[in-house]
């Protein structure tokens, strides 16, 4: 792997369970097109030449099913290591950002369950980072219009406003970093937790612990095909346009 700092290296925190597929195996172990969705991903961020190394964080019971899984499917000469994750995504990406090497300095957390990211994405990110940026998220606009309620579960829930459409995003990943950015919200973040009193919101992606404490966020464009893979009709989505793409010979 090239030392350099305008190398990227990526984590992958696949340690979820993803019960909202169902029942079966993790959900980075569902097979998309006959191929896991966590092989997709890696494939994915290896296609970029701004990667050089990309960090997987397995289910801490999972190590070895996931190196063979990954040496099977013919990635096993890209710079791939995989590592224990922890019990939440925040810990899994701080445990797989502590295998990165100390040299990168630019390191991206993309979703496993995000298998159809195009490179350009990819580099994209990786390119806003390397121009100076600490923290990058890709996005795209909303179609629809969102209500914020008062959540009342099982019952109708009121209305409290309509946010602008126009000036919403819906988040993507990879997510990038400056590697000193992300280290240093993971260590305010695991100080707080190990502190013990009153416990800070949960924060869904990487990007939402730089904003915690007090940092920039950018957004750069990103694209309709890196959806997430949630619930069975994404899959069923996703294989429509995997199915698109090898037609046309491009994956």
């Amino acid at each position: 792997m090239n030392a350099s700092g305008a190398v990227a290296a990526a984590v992958v925190p696949a340690a979820g369970r993803g019960e909202r597929l169902g029942p079966g195996a993790p959900k980075a172990l569902r097979e998309l097109g006959g191929v896991p969705l966590l092989v997709h991903a890696v494939r994915a961020l290896a296609r970029s030449r701004a990667v050089g190394l990309v960090v997987v964080a397995a289910p801490a019971d999972g190590v070895a099913e996931v190196v063979a899984l990954l040496d099977s499917h013919g990635l096993d000469d890209k710079d791939i290591r995989v590592v224990a994750g922890g019990a939440t995504r925040q810990e899994s990406v701080r445990l797989g950002l502590a295998a990165i090497p100390e040299e990168v300095g630019i390191v991206l957390v993309h979703d496993a369950a995000r298998p159809l990211v195009p490179v350009e994405v990819v580099d994209a990110v990786a390119a806003a980072v390397r121009a100076g940026c600490g923290a990058v998220v890709p996005a795209v606009p909303l179609a629809d219009t969102v209500k914020r309620v008062e959540p009342n579960p099982g019952g109708p829930e009121p209305v409290v406003d309509t946010p602008e459409r126009a000036t919403l995003r819906a988040v993507q990943t990879p997510q990038g970093f400056d590697r000193a950015t992300l280290v240093e919200v993971h260590a305010k973040a695991l100080a707080e937790e190990t502190a013990g009193g009153v416990a800070a919101p949960p924060v869904t992606d990487d990007a939402g612990l730089v904003e915690r404490y007090g940092g920039t966020v950018v957004v750069v464009p990103g694209h309709e095909e890196a959806f997430k893979v949630t619930r069975p009709l994404d899959l069923v989505l996703a294989e429509a346009v995997l199915a698109r793409r090898r037609a046309a010979d491009a994956y």
